[in-house]
């Protein structure tokens, strides 16, 4: 008994070990490749349990979600041959296993050398067609696409899709940002000094024409209130004239009385007349009806 339990358990001992090695499973992230002796038998997308031969097949997987890769620092002359220091990195996807494997081999890190190559390559190639002023204003987005489009065209032979390329970072070199800044700094003082000139020339503008239509204003109002002035002394005239042949004694009368009145209204009025001077007749005798 004790000379077949012992056979008996090593069978099931290398039967379960022979299933445990047949049987693999694929996650929903991963992509499998079966290698035997080094040739891809089979590429497996979807996720499930499947079955190899064991010893003789070896399973790879491949991540088949988006990964990223950062490129450090790279120094990259642009087209105005300003010089930029430009961090990026890269969003990619490993789309066709088999090509990746026969391209790089089992190791997905193998991609990332291969990868910054091309992404510097690419950068240098087309920031080099464009200035400054192009990477920090809304061109950039057209500039990133046709990176993007470059490495995309690098890696096609690898197996890998190019889902993104951006750029993090974008300094100037340490020794060229004072003079930068400088060169900035003067600009901007010019086009304040430039307004300042405008402004002034436009206000003194304003104000000349101000002038110009207040002394116009003045001289018009003058003029008419001088015409109004002739036309009412004239009027007066006329109605003094008018009323003056209608009654001329009575008019005598309040004439010389006006001008009692204009000269003793102030009580300081000093006259050296004779008692008998026709100008003080009324004052001697008040002016009767007769007299009218």
């Amino acid at each position: 008994m004790n000379r077949l339990t012992l056979p008996i358990i090593g069978l099931l001992v290398v039967a379960v070990w022979l299933i445990q090695a047949s049987l693999f499973t694929v996650e929903q992230t991963e992509r499998v490749l079966v290698v035997q002796f080094g040739e891809v038998v089979r590429s497996i997308d979807e996720p499930g349990l499947y079955m190899k031969v064991p010893l003789i097949q070896s399973v790879i997987s491949f991540d088949k979600r988006l990964l990223a890769v950062e490129l450090p620092g790279e120094e990259v002359i642009l087209g105005d041959q300003r010089r930029l220091i430009v961090d990026s990195f890269t969003v990619f996807r490993i789309a066709n296993p088999l090509r990746f494997y026969q391209a790089i081999g089992p190791v997905p890190e193998g991609i990332r050398t291969r990868l910054n190559s091309i992404v510097t390559a690419s950068l240098r190639q087309v920031m080099g067609r464009n200035t400054l002023l192009d990477v920090l204003s809304a061109d950039r987005e057209r500039i990133m696409s046709s990176i993007k489009e470059l490495v995309n065209t690098g890696m096609e032979n690898f197996g890998v899709t190019i889902e993104d390329v951006r750029i993090r970072r974008a300094d100037l070199p340490a020794e060229n940002t004072q003079a930068i800044l400088s060169r900035m700094q003067s600009e901007r003082q010019r086009v304040a000094a430039q307004a300042r000139a405008e402004g002034a020339e436009a206000s003194a503008k304003i104000r000349a024409e101000a002038e110009r239509e207040r002394t116009v204003i003045l001289a018009e109002a003058r003029a008419t209130a001088e015409k109004t002035r002739g036309d009412g002394e004239a009027q007066a005239t006329g109605i003094f004239a008018k009323s003056f042949s209608q009654d001329p004694q009575f008019f005598s009368i309040w004439r010389t009385l006006q001008g009692y009145r204009d000269v003793f209204d102030s009580g300081n009025a000093r006259l050296v007349l004779t008692p008998d001077n026709d100008y003080l007749r009324y004052l001697h005798a008040p002016p009767t009806p007769a007299d009218h």
